[in-house]
């Protein structure tokens, strides 16, 4: 054999191992990725549960922002549009009006409007609400449980060792799949 004939063998063979190793990085690559892909959880972020929640204030003072990500919401389906609604008015109020003297909420963040009497609706200012479950309370007690407590995830850091669920003492606050963040309150967990 010629010194040409053993070159190009040579790099005949250069050019195949080097095929071979080129194949089995992209097999080995293909085979980790599908791995992967198949053990990949779901991206969860934190909720409250409103049919443990108790409303306790921790949410307001324990969130690393101020204010805090929680939100009180009103469930319009549940909502009884009260023209006394507890959850909006301190108990026994002085008058039914719009008095802060008369108002669960110590910030004013439920905007009460007259639908038809003696029908009432009540909403949510999420830009004042600080989260402390006041007007949640008042609707538990003595409402049908349409005010309750969740996390705006448009506000919330979703820090994976959340300052309120650490010290949540019913243990409401959850980790729920992204796709469906939002729990309701149970209307059948309703006394």
């Amino acid at each position: 054999m010629t010194e040409e004939q053993t070159n190009k063998t040579a790099n005949r063979r250069q050019f195949i191992r080097g095929g071979l190793r080129g194949a089995a990085l992209f097999v080995f690559g293909a085979v980790t990725t599908l791995l992967g892909l198949q053990s990949r959880k779901e991206r969860t972020v934190w909720q409250i549960d409103p049919n443990k929640c108790i409303a306790c204030s921790k949410c307001a003072t324990n969130c690393v922002l101020t204010p805090s990500a929680v939100k009180c919401v009103n469930y319009f389906p549940m909502c009884g549009y009260c023209d006394l609604c507890t959850g909006y008015f301190e108990p026994n109020p002085n008058a039914l009006n719009t008095g802060a003297e008369n108002q669960v909420c110590p910030v004013g963040a439920i905007i009460r409007q007259a639908l038809e009497d003696p029908y009432y609706e009540y909403r949510i200012d999420e830009n004042v609400c600080i989260g402390c479950g006041k007007c949640v309370v008042g609707c538990v007690q003595f409402g049908n449980g349409s005010f309750f407590l969740q996390v705006r995830h448009d506000k919330c850091v979703n820090c994976n060792e959340c300052s309120i669920a650490k010290v949540c003492p019913s243990d409401a606050f959850v980790r729920v799949p992204a796709s469906s963040p939002y729990i309701f309150r149970a209307k059948e967990n309703q006394s």
